[in-house]
């Protein structure tokens, strides 16, 4: 089911809602950050030439087929609005054994004894956050971040656990979207099995991927299947090595963001746009300059279309392979987290 409209919820769901989406997009800047910036100064600390992602890439359905790179951060994060009922432990897995503790953090090897924690510094009111959440995005599997469940607390959120699996099937996943999209009524083979296969595959398009991404895309886009069942937001970060991208999945759609070349041709264009000296220009937006090009920060935003949203009518319908079921919404160059006062920019690079 999708979360619930403003319309919908209290008072006090309302207000922290609002705190929600104020503390999303300082996440957002934390993990673009870590996921693109800091990756990209760990190839130039290395003498290496950072691998940009080419733009044919970034088209709805487009196959990557490449290495992953160790130098390149990779992680999965979410971020859920409500806590999460003690149901979902079948399939997601936070128990007390991974929950954000000095104890459990020093058995699974991710702190040592030199290594300063205290409680606090699990929720994000705390000026240690950042650094707590920096050091766990090493950890195996993903963190999760959710509403502190005491009453007391009602507006506080914090890193509850780590090294969290994902353990719902692929073929749930699959099913459940299939039957939120009326292609199938109860079962995900029950026009047969070459529906149900197309249908796992679609399952990765409608988050933005092929359906030969690694396991760590796989495990994001089924916990933000998974996560879609509630009636509250939820945002799933998937950092990849290979795709050498930062994937977000929210209520808000699909959005990949990527590190590019931009030509000096088109940092002129833009600084004119923005009415500002280039140099201006390149400090505000740029996170590094070459000679013939300046890197950016790139933003695509996807948007599911009619193929891939429920049926007005409600009625059962066949599935057409061919059609796409993501379109490309909106592209941007947004400044670095650390250029506040920027705005991002249309840049239209997709199709060239």
């Amino acid at each position: 089911m999708p979360a619930l409209r403003r319309s919908e919820i209290g008072w006090n769901e309302r207000f922290r809602r609002c705190l929600y989406f104020f503390l999303r997009d300082e996440l957002d800047s934390v993990l673009i950050t870590q996921s693109l910036i800091e990756s990209y100064k760990a190839f130039k600390e290395k003498g290496q030439e950072y691998p940009f992602v080419e733009m044919r890439e970034l088209k709805p359905r487009a196959k990557i087929h490449g290495r992953e790179y160790p130098e390149h951060k990779q992680f999965i994060v979410i971020f859920n609005e409500e806590m999460l009922p003690s149901d979902a432990k079948l399939f997601i897995r936070f128990f007390d054994s991974n929950k954000v503790t000095k104890e459990n953090l020093m058995l699974l090897s991710v702190f040592d004894l030199q290594d300063v924690f205290h409680q606090r510094m699990r929720y994000f009111e705390d000026t240690e956050f950042v650094s707590l959440l920096k050091k766990l995005l090493g950890a195996d599997y993903a963190l999760l971040i959710q509403r502190d469940p005491s009453v007391k607390a009602r507006y506080r959120f914090g890193l509850s656990h780590f090294h969290v699996r994902i353990d719902w099937p692929v073929a749930a996943a699959a099913q459940d979207l299939g039957r939120y999209l009326r292609y199938v009524s109860k079962d995900l083979y029950e026009k047969g099995e070459k529906t149900g296969e197309l249908l796992q595959q679609k399952l990765y398009e409608y988050y933005g991927f092929y359906h030969t991404a690694g396991g760590r895309r796989t495990a994001g886009i089924v916990a933000a299947r998974f996560l879609a069942r509630y009636d509250f937001i939820s945002t799933v970060y998937i950092a990849s090595s290979e795709a050498r991208t930062l994937i977000r999945t929210s209520e808000q759609g699909v959005s990949k963001y990527v590190l590019i070349r931009v030509p000096n041709s088109d940092i002129e264009d833009l600084a004119k746009i923005a009415k500002m000296k280039e140099s201006d220009f390149s400090s505000a937006y740029l996170i590094d300059r070459a000679p013939d090009y300046g890197v950016g920060i790139f933003q695509v935003k996807y948007a599911h279309n009619e193929y891939s949203t429920p049926p007005a009518d409600g009625k059962l319908r066949e599935l057409n392979p061919e059609y796409h079921w993501l379109n490309v919404d909106l592209q941007l160059l947004i400044p670095p987290p650390t250029s506040g006062d920027a705005r991002p920019l249309i840049y239209s690079r997709v199709y060239g």
